[in-house]
């Protein structure tokens, strides 16, 4: 039986030892190696001439975007999965241009994280839901607005845009005149919506996918009073 082999690239040891275990469990998959950045990546790719690269976005010393075409120029048989924590960012759009083949989310375990492997490997498309549209849309038709605004309501998305700017839920409130509650629960609406961990990461993809500003543009609606 042919196995797969895998190069895992991240630049966090803890990522890269818990994707290895969880591949190396099945018999038709190998891990052949480790890099904790684009340079190492691109070594072992030389020397180990992997059939599926999973490989993370944002590394010290030389990052994804760069070694994608790299990869595939030195070794052309190697499909690239990419690692992220952001759905939606804009450099996974990118990344898929430069060559990747898929998108897989750094949360994803078990059978969905092998399952992306295999069909990676298969020279199959894996990407995850929530940017196959935008990736979609952006190829094919760039000057239509962009569908990612289309997931979140007008409230969501003056939300996002004070949070970019460094704002608190209280401040936030204020600004939009609503309460507290109800600045919890967009909130909690946007971290499912994006699939982020924390409030720093949905700071930094309001601005990166410019949030940021565009609720000096438009008018909040007149919202019911939550009773706390």
């Amino acid at each position: 039986m042919k196995k797969i082999r895998v190069l895992v690239v991240d630049d966090h040891p803890v990522v890269r030892k818990g994707i290895g275990a969880i591949l190396s469990s099945r018999p038709d998959i190998e891990v052949v190696g480790e890099a904790e950045d684009g340079i190492q990546a691109l070594s072992l790719a030389k020397q180990m001439h992997p059939d599926v690269v999973l490989l993370d976005l944002i590394m010290p010393r030389q990052d994804g975007l760069t070694t994608i075409p790299m990869i595939k120029a030195t070794v052309p048989e190697a499909r690239i999965l990419v690692l992220t924590n952001f759905a939606a960012h804009k450099d996974v759009i990118m990344a898929i241009k430069a060559g990747a083949l898929g998108l897989l989310l750094k949360d994803t375990v078990g059978e969905k994280l092998v399952q992306s492997v295999y069909d990676v490997a298969e020279g199959k498309v894996s990407l995850h839901p929530s940017v196959a549209l935008k990736l979609f849309q952006e190829i094919n038709d760039p000057s239509e607005p962009s569908t990612l605004k289309k997931l979140f309501s007008q409230g969501e998305m003056k939300t996002l845009g004070l949070i970019g700017r460094g704002m608190a839920n209280k401040q936030i409130a204020m600004e939009l005149h609503v309460s507290n509650r109800t600045i919890a629960k967009r909130v909690s609406s946007i971290l499912r919506k994006t699939h982020l961990a924390n409030r720093v990461q949905v700071a930094l993809f309001a601005v990166q996918e410019g949030f940021v500003g565009q609720q000096d543009n438009t008018t909040e609606f007149k919202e019911e009073k939550t009773v706390s």
